[in-house]
């Protein structure tokens, strides 16, 4: 039987020559293993930049990270017991090494363990040791109740299985790092994929307790906003299912039509979208919106449209009240605009209903018109007499009693401009038209740019079907759809595809469903006392959650929104039960809010200077020469660092099946160059498509290929 003694000294390969707080010198032996060592009962590669080695003390062992090997040539011997002076006088070579301190590895209960930090420092001459299966494990994996998330394994510590805890690594948010080809959409993919087959694992275990409602589903809820639709496919063996959404058309029958109805937009991002002006579009807009919402106005009638010629009119000629038009071009002016709106009330008052109550004012409307007209159009009509005050002044309270027949604006508000209640957004621009006629001053000629850029948006048949749908669905179904059902009924993943989102609106539909979903969960918490916990999962962040860049504008931006509601998700998110998950290949790009709220990051390989920089910041100094790595990772292979590991560890992620990979490999030029994969090129379709053909002409050609 071996002794502790022993033990330690087969496994011992240097000694400690220097010991500072950040790096610890070490003299290798003479017979240390040069390629791979034996002495710790399995074969392992010795000396190797990353791995693991143990300084014993006295509360057990200080573990260091190698951070450099290397050999130092000497004119004489240095070891002791070699007493070769007067022979010959060769270089003696002096094999070292550079380690890091990371923690102390202890022994509980016969069970190994890592605490990040050093009790104890060694001292010069103390022996250096390898550590042996078991400990190397050890220093890499949390043996905590709660580390039931698999997500690959290590393969500087004989492969050890990597686990970690669901609720640290997605309920303090995570970031995932890394060049565009270095596997982070497959890293993705696995940490999905493997929280739902382990709650499906454990559901099947616990199928046998009473207790347990009978539910098959998982409870699980992953919302994937997927701007290059790389996520459509690969969890749809998953057994509980995953609710695909597209903006038409579809290539398979399984996904649902995107839709994001504008009548669930607030405020501030519809005036992001109409570009309103803070100080004289913006409030117009939020009282148009506040009054659709409330019902005051659905659509623009006949009625509607006589209350806003008239109040367009009196504004005009309260501005000639107690001194009249005279005088030319005042008296023109007036005079052409009074003819116009003659012939306007006499159309307006032939169209009305018989009985109307606007029949007899706007008659004695258009009589007084008719006379004014007469007698003040002269010389062969081809100019108009001075208008006096007091025929003006007719004129202006015949129009008030006109405008007496419509009932008193409502003082109160039923609902702001913020709530998400139906409208028919189609009226919006037409509505606006109609407040800016009722307003004071000049405040209407700010309006029609405003209008213009809504119309447009609202007519454009790329966003139609997304923005404003012939059958949207209410709320509540709404939310069922994207955040999930009762209990998971309707699958634990949703994939948001939005690659065919004109990019026009691309991030503010990001930024509003992202607000819809962390006000649902905000709500839901309120009214349960308790959080849902919720996954929201955003690929390319570095396009929707970018720095702020000063652009000179009061008017924010859709950019703008998009950033400013992940900031606010990554700051409060944690308190409602959302978890964020960012992924990017440029993290010198990300808001610092966002990133600084992450505590969780994958790092996959990395080269740029300024990324590797900003990474570098965001561990401790006693871990630098791991990510050193970084420029030289292979596919598939990141750092893991953060709250759910106690160090920073080299972790292999799991390889998938290629039905289970995103679909972002690279392209084939070589093999579509050279004819050996086929590409056929007709572009009618994508054309028809990309104009607004209809469905039908893309369908008859569909049906013309799979004839063929």
């Amino acid at each position: 039987m071996t002794s502790p003694i022993s033990n330690i000294s087969m496994r011992t390969v240097g000694t400690v020559e220097s010991v500072s707080s950040d790096e610890i010198k070490v003299l290798l032996d003479i017979d240390a293993p040069r390629n791979i060592a034996l002495n710790t009962g399995v074969p392992i590669s010795f000396p190797k930049i990353n791995s693991f080695l143990l300084l014993p003390n006295e509360v057990g062992a200080v573990v260091g990270s190698v951070i450099w090997v290397g050999v130092e040539r000497s004119a004489y011997p240095k070891r002791q017991g070699l007493k070769d002076f007067g022979l010959i006088d060769l270089p003696f070579p002096l094999r070292k090494m550079i380690l890091t301190p990371i923690g102390t590895l202890t022994s509980k209960e016969g069970q190994w363990k890592l605490e990040r930090g050093v009790q104890s420092f060694p001292s010069v001459g103390d022996p250096v040791i390898l550590p042996t299966q078991e400990q190397s494990i050890a220093i890499v994996t949390n043996y905590e109740k709660n580390s039931r998330l698999k997500i690959g394994t290590c393969p500087t510590a004989h492969n050890a299985l990597i686990q970690v805890d669901p609720d640290k690594l997605f309920g303090r948010h995570l970031a995932v790092l890394g060049n565009t080809g270095s596997g982070k959409s497959c890293t993705l993919a696995v940490l999905i994929r493997s929280s739902v087959e382990a709650a499906q694992s454990n559901l099947k275990q616990e199928e046998s307790d009473p207790k347990r409602d009978e539910q098959k589903n998982t409870n699980a809820r992953f919302i994937i906003l997927d701007p290059n639709g790389e996520y459509s496919n690969c969890f749809q063996d998953l057994g509980s299912g995953c609710r695909v959404f597209k903006v038409p058309p579809f290539e398979y029958k399984s996904a649902e039509e995107f839709v994001l109805p504008a009548w669930m937009w607030n405020s501030s991002e519809w005036a992001a979208v109409a570009q309103a002006a803070p100080k004289a579009q913006k409030p117009l807009l939020q009282t148009a919106l506040r009054d659709l919402r409330s019902g005051y106005s659905q659509e623009l009638n006949l009625r509607t449209r006589i209350q806003t010629r008239c109040n367009l009119v009196l504004k005009w000629l309260l501005g000639f009240e107690g001194k009249g038009a005279t005088g030319f071009p005042e008296n023109k002016d007036c005079g052409t605009m009074l003819h116009a709106f003659q012939e306007d009330i006499n159309i307006y008052k032939s169209d009305l209903a018989a009985g109307d109550v606007l029949i007899k004012p706007m008659s004695d409307l258009g009589k007084e018109l008719d006379k004014i007209y007469k007698e003040n159009f002269i010389d062969n009509k081809k100019y108009y007499g001075d208008f006096s005050d007091s025929s003006l002044s007719k004129i202006i309270k015949l129009i008030k009693e006109v405008l007496a027949q419509y009932p008193q604006k409502k003082q109160y508000i039923s609902a702001n401009e913020d709530m998400p209640i139906r409208f028919d957004a189609s009226n919006l621009a037409n509505y606006l038209e109609v407040l800016a006629s009722q307003q004071s001053g000049n405040s209407s000629q700010y309006i029609p740019m405003m209008v213009m850029r809504i119309k447009t948006m609202l007519s454009d048949s790329r966003m139609k079907d997304v923005v404003n749908p012939n059958d949207p669905p209410s709320l509540q179904e709404w939310l069922e759809k994207y955040i999930g059902s009762n209990q998971g009924e309707n699958g634990p993943v949703a994939v948001i595809d939005l690659s065919l989102v004109p990019y026009e609106i691309l991030h503010l539909v990001i930024a509003i469903t992202s607000r819809l979903i962390i006000e649902a969960l905000q709500r839901y918490k309120k009214l349960y006392k308790e959080n849902l916990p919720t996954v929201l999962v955003l690929e390319e962040a570095h396009t929707f959650v970018a720095k702020k860049m000063p652009h000179g504008d009061e008017i924010p931006t859709p950019a703008d929104m998009c950033r400013c509601i992940f900031e606010r998700i990554a700051r409060e998110g944690r308190k409602f039960g959302l978890g964020l998950v960012l992924s990017s290949q440029r993290p010198s790009e990300l808001s610092e809010t966002v990133l600084s709220q992450c505590n969780t990051f994958l790092l996959h390989r990395i080269t740029n200077d300024r990324d590797q920089e900003l990474v570098s910041r965001l561990v401790p100094d006693t871990t630098r020469g791991l990510l050193k790595e970084l420029p030289s990772l292979p596919k598939r292979h990141c750092i893991l660092l953060g709250v759910t590991s106690k160090i920073p560890v080299l972790v292999e992620v799991k390889d998938l099946k290629k039905e289970q990979q995103p679909e972002s490999e690279d392209p084939d030029f070589w093999d579509v160059w050279t004819f050996q994969k086929e590409r056929k090129v007709d572009w009618s379709k994508i054309a028809n498509i990309w104009i607004g053909t209809s469905p039908e002409d893309t369908s008859d050609f569909a049906s013309q290929e799979e004839a063929q």
